[in-house]
């Protein structure tokens, strides 16, 4: 692997979705401080972002095309935007499961159909930020981790259409302590405790090292996040067994007493 400079990135014309959330901010600001040029576009418009909703084509076409006429072009896309809700598995699909698949899936997939001519203009990159849940899944976050998956297989399919002419790399974060699991925390289902905890600024450095160099297919945050993942594709059921044992743990330790989703489940399996 390459290591990263600088000045690789002076110049760059970035565009970030998800730009007003907690890691999004912190990587325009990190990519501003080593000289590209970065707009962000959020649902949460501010100093720097163009306010659009992935969820709507409208907005998003209206939006790339402000960001592209702004920098004069685009190098890199970063896909940054998505939500996490809780839900039962075995439930009808509710209007939940239906907001977190157009955030997390069909989100990215239309701001790049939107950038593409510019980025295939500039032989530039895109860059999908799944989820280390996209392969070892946890209770209560199915259309989340559904929707990472996915994302994981468009990728794949964009670089296998147009590899040629632009890099396409899926960054896989692991559980990073950011609003957006209020919800599940909410409901009583954090994910503390249940998935090791990865620290902001490794998603960030993450992000930013694949702004240049050596264009990556799969890349994950940390080194140990690497070895799960790894474990998580080749060794499923393995992984499973872990999860429930520590959810197991948790419930004994009465985590789950105020969550009628968890309480279900636990039933379900018999915990006591």
């Amino acid at each position: 692997m390459q290591s990263h400079q600088p000045g690789r990135l002076v110049g760059k014309r970035v565009l970030v979705t998800g730009a007003a959330g907690a890691i999004g901010s912190a990587t325009c600001a990190e990519l501003r401080r080593r000289g590209a040029r970065v707009i962000g576009l959020d649902r949460r418009g501010g100093e720097g972002i163009i306010q659009a909703d992935v969820t709507s084509s409208e907005a998003v076409e209206r939006a790339v095309a402000q960001a592209i006429e702004e920098l004069g072009g685009l190098d890199i896309l970063i896909n940054l935007a998505g939500i996490g809700l809780p839900q039962d598995a075995g439930a009808p699909p509710s209007e939940d499961v239906a907001l977190t698949l157009e955030v997390n899936l069909l989100g990215p997939w239309t701001v790049t159909a939107y950038a593409l001519p510019a980025l295939l203009a500039s032989r530039g990159r895109v860059i999908n930020v799944a989820s280390g849940l996209a392969f070892a899944t946890v209770p209560f976050a199915s259309a989340y981790a559904a929707s990472k998956r996915a994302l994981a297989a468009w990728s794949d399919a964009l670089r296998m259409e147009y590899g040629s002419q632009i890099g396409v790399t899926t960054v896989y974060p692991g559980y990073v302590r950011t609003p957006i699991h209020a919800a599940a925390e909410a409901a009583g289902l954090s994910l503390a405790d249940l998935v090791r905890e990865e620290p902001l600024e490794a998603v960030v450095r993450t992000l930013v090292r694949c702004c240049s160099g050596r264009v990556r297919r799969d890349v994950a945050t940390t080194r140990l996040g690497a070895l799960e993942i790894g474990l998580a594709r080749h060794l499923p059921a393995l992984v499973d067994l872990v999860i429930l044992l520590r959810l197991r743990r948790l419930a004994r330790a009465h985590r789950y007493d105020r969550s009628p989703l968890a309480q279900r489940m636990i039933k379900r399996w018999g915990i006591t």
